[in-house]
């Protein structure tokens, strides 16, 4: 994967009504020629490539530097292959509410297809649940989308917004390359700026905290607390976003007392079940390092960025006439019944003149 950054402006807006009929159709015409061409799984390593992903909403016509281009590009995609059948490629989730939806889309499709929804809703949810529960970075996930195909391959791209600062992160995942959900299991974390306060469950050097946060979630809540009694005169270091309230909440005991009874086997374990989150991650990160000595890690994830804004015509307005026109030569290339790869060749030469005439 490349590696790079850059540093844009912020900007105000969004993808007008007219701009996002067209995307659902280009998305749609692009992504079907990928697919026949380089086959679902090719599709799936694009998606998880952030810069891939940021070109493909530059071809789409969003701006070049939004973080809308995440939402506007996955929503294109999914209405745009609503109706077409065949690819073996899948798209589910969304904003807001729709993201909860994702595993019952999942199952629905799987129930047709013939692939094991089981592994595909658990990717779903442990995505979810390590980047807004496992990685504490002030950012709270307001986006799911789930891709996979009909061998059960997968990838996910989610995006969450810190309210404080008005700016948003987006994670990349890749199924194939996950060999483990809590540590290093991104393919890319992108955002504006890296933050100075994260708490980062995930990451290589959490793995002794991950051990001694299972461990601690394991034991019996009278003498964990005990313990953490008994070791409550040591000189603390303030560290990033934990508090000592942490462990002497109502809802952290009574989350113990859900854990000892369920004796998780580690850290995955722990974190996937019912009732886990942010708060009992935090107050067992610290208890991992009070009582065990074991630090987390507290480095910001972000590799990549990524600036925000909306739609507004930087650097330059959409022409309408050839954005049409470059939906027709793809339909053109995909659809004629003697077309070979040859005439897709020179279909995609045609298109990249009209680009080059639309930038001057």
């Amino acid at each position: 994967m490349k590696t790079g950054s850059a540093n844009l402006p912020l900007h105000g807006g969004k993808a007008p009504a007219w701009l996002f009929g067209r995307m659902k159709k280009l998305a749609r015409e692009v992504s079907v020629y990928v697919i026949g061409e380089f086959g679902p799984d090719d599709m799936l390593r694009r998606l998880s490539d952030p810069f891939w992903f940021q070109a493909f909403g530059c071809v789409l016509g969003f701006d070049w530097h939004s973080s809308g281009v995440t939402t506007t590009v996955c929503g294109a995609l999914k209405e745009g292959l609503k109706r077409v059948g065949g690819l073996g490629f899948h798209p589910a989730g969304g904003k807001g509410g729709t993201s909860r939806k994702t595993p019952g889309e999942i199952e629905k499709v799987c129930d047709t297809t013939g692939t094991d929804a089981t592994p595909l809703v658990y990717a779903s949810r442990m995505s979810a649940k390590v980047d807004s529960a496992a990685i504490q970075d002030g950012y709270q996930l307001y986006h799911h989308s789930f891709f996979f195909t009909d061998e059960g391959k997968w990838c996910v791209v989610q995006q969450g917004i810190n309210e404080r600062n008005r700016m948003a992160r987006r994670y990349h995942w890749r199924g194939e390359d996950v060999s483990d959900f809590v540590c290093e299991p991104h393919a890319a974390v992108c955002a504006d700026r890296k933050e100075q306060k994260v708490l980062n469950m995930v990451a290589e050097e959490s793995d002794n905290a991950r051990d001694r946060s299972a461990e601690a979630a394991r034991l019996d809540p009278a003498r964990l607390f005990r313990e953490i009694e008994a070791a409550a005169t040591l000189d603390m270091p303030r560290r990033h976003g934990i508090d000592t309230s942490d462990i002497s909440s109502g809802h952290f005991q009574r989350i113990l007392v859900s854990t000892y009874e369920s004796q998780p086997a580690n850290f995955e374990s722990l974190l996937g079940m019912k009732g886990v989150g942010g708060k009992t991650i935090r107050a067992l990160s610290l208890v991992s390092e009070l009582v065990y000595g074991a630090e987390p890690s507290f480095r910001d994830p972000a590799r990549f960025s990524f600036a925000h804004g909306g739609k507004d015509g930087i650097p330059f307005p959409v022409a309408r006439d050839t954005y049409d026109e470059t939906i027709e030569v793809f339909r053109k290339a995909l659809n004629a019944s003697r077309a070979d790869l040859s005439e897709k060749k020179r279909a995609f030469n045609r298109l990249r003149r009209i680009g080059e005439a639309g930038a001057h």
